[in-house]
Formats: C-alpha cells, sequence, structure tokens
C-alpha cells in the first residue's frame, strides 16, 4: 500500500486565505453583523458550516447563518479569477507522484472551486475531496478519512496550512505538516499537533521522502 499526501487546498496549494476572509467579511456586513477581520482570518480552514458560529456566535448561525454562507459564496466567486497557485504548488505535487507517494487534495472548500484550482495547479492525475462530500468539515477528521478511501489507503501524512488541518489530523490519529503560506504562525501549528512546519512549498518538496507517515486511527465506536 502506497505511503499517501493528504493535501489541502486553500492556503496550502493556492493563495485564497485572505480573499475568503475578504469574502465573509463581506458576507457578514450584509445581515448588519461585523466582526474583526483578524477573528475571520484565524477561522479560516474550517468549514462554513461551523465558522459563522465561531466568528460570530450561536445566534448569528442560528438567525443569519445560510444566508451569510450564501453570500459569501457570492463574494468569493466574484474574486474567483484572482486565485493563484502559491509557489511551487504544482512541482510539490508531481514531485510527489514522481516518488511513487499516492497523493489526494482535501478541501473544506466547495467542489466547485476545487476544480478550479485543479486547473491552476494542473497536479496531473490525483483525487481530490472537498466539503460537498462530508457532513461534517475540519477540524472533524471525515474530509481526511473519505480522502483516503479515494485512493484505498490508511497510511498517510496531512499537509496543511492551519490549526484546523492539524486538528483533524490528530483526530484521524494521522501526523501533520504545517506550512506557512496561510497565515498561521509555526509555534499555533507546532501546538495544534504538527510535527514539522515549512516555510514554503518548495522547501517541503525537498523533504518529501523524509514525511512520518503512519497508520490511519480505526474509527470510533
Amino acid at each position: 500500500m502506497s505511503n499517501t499526501v493528504v493535501l489541502d487546498v486553500d492556503g496550502t496549494l493556492v493563495d485564497t486565505n485572505y480573499h475568503h476572509t475578504v469574502a465573509w467579511l463581506r458576507a457578514f456586513r450584509g445581515v448588519d453583523v461585523t466582526v474583526p477581520a483578524w477573528r475571520v482570518h484565524r477561522a479560516i480552514g474550517m468549514g462554513g458550516d461551523r465558522l459563522v458560529a465561531a466568528v460570530a456566535g450561536d445566534k448569528v448561525e442560528r438567525d443569519h447563518g445560510d444566508a451569510v454562507r450564501a453570500a459569501w459564496e457570492r463574494h468569493f466567486d466574484e474574486m474567483l479569477d484572482e486565485i493563484q497557485p502559491l509557489e511551487g504548488a504544482h512541482r510539490l505535487v508531481r514531485a510527489a507522484t514522481d516518488l511513487g507517494l499516492a497523493v489526494v487534495l482535501a478541501s473544506s472548500g466547495k467542489r466547485k472551486h476545487v476544480e478550479h484550482y485543479l486547473k491552476l495547479i494542473d497536479p496531473g492525475d490525483v483525487a481530490s475531496t472537498s466539503s460537498d462530500d462530508v457532513e461534517d468539515s475540519k477540524p472533524a477528521p471525515d474530509l481526511i478519512k473519505v480522502a483516503l478511501r479515494e485512493v484505498k489507503s490508511t497510511r498517510a501524512v496531512v499537509v496543511g496550512d492551519s490549526v484546523w488541518d492539524c486538528e483533524a489530523a490528530v483526530h484521524a490519529g494521522l501526523p501533520s505538516i504545517g506550512l506557512l503560506t496561510g497565515g498561521f504562525g509555526e509555534e499555533e501549528l507546532v501546538d495544534s499537533g504538527a510535527s514539522a512546519v515549512y516555510s514554503d512549498l518548495d522547501s517541503l518538496r525537498a523533504e518529501l521522502a523524509d514525511l512520518p507517515f503512519a497508520e490511519l486511527a480505526e474509527p470510533e465506536a
């Protein structure tokens, strides 16, 4: 069974975290809710099903959650043509497959956005999952488990830019690698479970063969 690299997408392979932050801010303001930008950025990487309550509280979720998510999607779609891959994204994925590693992209984003990113990254023939494939998004481990089923693997390492990626890996019983590409700090990524943190994708690419692969934990009873 091949070792598998489970790669986050937003903030890890494509430079979207601050676009997402702006889109969410505009969505909240559309229902007359003002939240600080830093708090929104801190929540990027968790799924939209969780973000509204995490950022603005349960009452805003109850009263406006679906409206805010719909507005976020509309505002983000308006910026989609501005999105660019992060430097080294294509090289990282191709290097991993050249080493014989299985690669699967596991995104908390929507399927239509992931499909757009795939065109930008040109990763070759790799599997991918999105929030459309699970009921519970990061930091729950569901996306990781679905991603591994896609490639029929149970031995993996998770790579991501946010604390939510690292926490999802912990819940799955897997090691994680952090990247500084999404604006989260090294110390907080380590505190959330990352066994190592890299400043950019090319630095990670140079050490792909030495990543700490491990077996997926058994599902909870």
